[in-house]
């Protein structure tokens, strides 16, 4: 990863993901603020709004100080022969910071909404397609006989020079943590308290030496106004099952457990009730710019080394809360 960050100073991400009510456009903003701030890396989501390449190639030519990140890009929707083509792409019009392809094993609900089925063999996908992916993007003549793909002499067209895209994988459960730490230069997480960064870290470390990149969610704003919002946000993620699983991993089986036996019933209102204050404030944290900076150097205190913020724009104001939240988490580690 890029080391232009000051000594003692972790090198410091913000995604666009959460901030896609702001607009496509708002991107180019967002990403010169975070450069001026000394932020090292932008990131951006792909699902059913946005493409992540497209955003991130605005961003290349608007705050040439930033790496470019996915996080992430489902690798059921791209064959790894075209992710190959645009991130060496990207790589050629950024040659001196890193591009990140962050890759993960898209949700049911999302796959089904692009006419696409989830896999029942999520590990061996993944292994499949990071393999061929660094063939593509060695350059060389590829033939590959795969369980999910096959190529046949494909070769990558743009020439790349030393620095070559670095491969992120998002990762929830033991197996894809130590897949990560085994084949990638990076592994995602998000959703996840500080608390359980170390028992994570742990699997990783299993698999191998990635870089250990961590979601930091906050908001600037009071806890009463905005734990609504935390609270809808939360009840999404709690019913899929593989967040569910981490957060109950993480100290919130009740609150979980509660929350989909309640959405079982059409009790929405009940569900939101069951995310507590203590799981909002433990992993979609809600406070004042002093109280996030402590929060956002609790991860990094528990082993993360790369955190990224995901601003979460909730209030009046959704522009303002953003860089406000955003000054809090650079000024945290200067």
């Amino acid at each position: 990863m890029s080391t232009t960050e000051p000594r003692g100073r972790p090198p410091l991400g913000v995604t666009f993901g959460s901030l896609g009510v702001l607009g496509p456009a708002a991107i180019v903003d967002i990403a010169q603020s975070a450069q001026a701030q000394g932020f090292s890396s932008i990131w951006t989501v792909e699902a059913t709004g946005t493409d992540a390449f497209s955003m991130l190639g605005a961003v290349a030519h608007a705050a040439p100080g930033l790496d470019l990140a996915t996080g992430i890009i489902p690798v059921q929707l791209r064959a790894p022969t075209l992710v190959a083509m645009t991130a060496a792409t990207l790589q050629s019009l950024s040659d001196d910071r890193d591009v990140l392809v962050g890759l993960g094993v898209s949700a049911p609900g999302i796959l089904r909404q692009h006419g696409e089925s989830p896999t029942d063999r999520p590990i061996a996908m993944m292994r499949e397609y990071v393999t061929l992916l660094r063939e593509c993007l060695n350059g060389e003549p590829v033939t590959f006989e795969g369980d999910f793909w096959q190529v046949r002499r494909f070769r990558l067209g743009v020439r790349l020079g030393e620095r070559r895209p670095k491969i992120v994988l998002a990762a929830l459960n033991p197996q894809m943590l130590r897949l990560a730490g085994e084949v990638a230069d990076g592994v995602l997480l998000n959703y996840l308290p500080a608390s359980h960064v170390p028992a994570v870290v742990r699997e990783v470390r299993a698999g191998g030496d990635a870089q250990i990149i961590c979601y930091v969610h906050a908001a600037a704003g009071d806890l009463e106004r905005s734990a609504r919002s935390a609270q809808r946000d939360l009840l999404s993620y709690a019913m899929a099952d593989g967040y569910a699983n981490a957060f109950r991993a993480a100290g919130f089986g009740d609150e979980v457990d509660e929350a989909r036996a309640r959405q079982s019933e059409r009790d929405r209102e009940g569900a939101l009730a069951a995310i507590s204050n203590e799981m909002i404030q433990a992993i979609d944290f809600i406070g004042s710019p002093a109280e996030i900076g402590e929060f956002a150097r609790t991860y990094v205190d528990a082993g993360v080394e790369h955190p990224v913020l995901m601003p979460l724009p909730w209030g009046e104001d959704r522009r303002a809360v953003a860089d406000e939240t955003m000054e809090a988490f650079a000024n945290a580690f200067d």
